[in-house]
């Protein structure tokens, strides 16, 4: 019995994926679902990139605008909603288009999740005690002894996932790195993984730096201005911590420059691009690198 067919366009930030599944959207039965960590929030649209209103009514794209900024969404959050589209996709005889950069959305998806502890609220009360005592930056530190990985992924400043981290080594004696390497359930689905990337990396930075001034001259200001007016809003959030929202962030509370405001915000960029490449290279299923000589063909091969 053949699978179901579901696709995934990945690549890093300003590649090029959302204009490229728009184009497709006018070509073949598909579904856009989008697969990117920004785009989740209501409210964030400049600075996320996030497909125009006029856009969307166009070409819909599902789980997006499906948060409030101050709300938690998980990867396994993503993987349980992912999977109600892509059925809801099916079911209309239509194909499952996963667009984004979120890789570890993808990795949840694909690969499934591994069974993580759940919460315990004496341990984590424990950890926010000591925390109040020695500041989350002695709790940074003691995650770093165990789980390096992890303490390089989370900020110091991020209290929420730096106590989730630190409880599963505590409940488990496992780090949440070793943890989240183990596979959980496949999807039940023929999945046909593309990604698209410019092959030339200085054209990659250069699109970057266009659309962030692309994005200052859009109202990305006003659009940050807005958010701050907002008391439940501070930059632990991972909603704020989004790149180009903490840079901007900085500079409206007066931490920083404009200027320096616009560089960090294209290096932050440029370094969340680099990441995102990095994971795609290390990959373990094989992946269809798309270029403009070979995409069309690659997409009539699949209808």
């Amino acid at each position: 019995m053949n699978k179901a067919k579901i696709i995934s366009l990945m690549g890093p930030t300003a590649s090029g994926k959302t204009a490229f599944a728009m184009e497709l959207y006018d070509k073949y039965p598909i579904d856009i679902i989008s697969v990117d960590s920004a785009l989740i929030y209501r409210g964030m649209d400049i600075g996320s990139a996030k497909p125009t209103k006029q856009e969307q009514q166009k070409y819909p794209h599902k789980l997006i605008d499906i948060c409030d900024p101050v709300e938690s969404y998980s990867a396994a959050n993503f993987r349980h909603d992912a999977i109600e589209e892509i059925e809801k996709s099916l079911s209309n005889g239509r194909t499952p288009l996963l667009v984004g950069g979120t890789m570890l959305y993808f990795k949840a998806l694909i690969e499934g999740l591994s069974p993580l502890p759940a919460a315990d609220s004496d341990i984590r009360q424990q950890i926010e005690e000591k925390a109040n005592k020695l500041g989350w930056q002695a709790i940074h530190e003691e995650l770093k002894k165990v789980d390096p990985v992890s303490a390089q992924r989370i900020h110091p400043n991020d209290p929420q996932r730096l106590n989730r981290a630190l409880e599963v080594y505590l409940i488990s004696g496992k780090s949440l790195t070793e943890l989240t390497q183990e596979s959980g359930e496949a999807l039940p689905y023929d999945i046909i993984q593309l990604a698209i990337m410019p092959e030339d990396r200085a054209e990659l930075h250069q699109r970057i730096e266009q659309r962030f001034l692309q994005m200052l001259d859009q109202g990305f200001e006003e659009e940050v201005k807005t958010l701050m007016q907002r008391s439940d809003l501070h930059t632990n959030l991972p909603s704020i911590r989004c790149v180009g929202y903490r840079q901007m962030w900085e500079y409206l509370n007066g931490d920083t420059s404009y200027d320096e405001m616009v560089f960090k915000g294209i290096c932050a960029t440029r370094q969340l691009a680099k990441r995102q490449i990095t994971w795609l290279r290390g990959w373990k299923q094989p992946i269809t690198w798309l270029n403009q000589d070979n995409k069309d063909t690659v997409f009539k091969h699949i209808f």
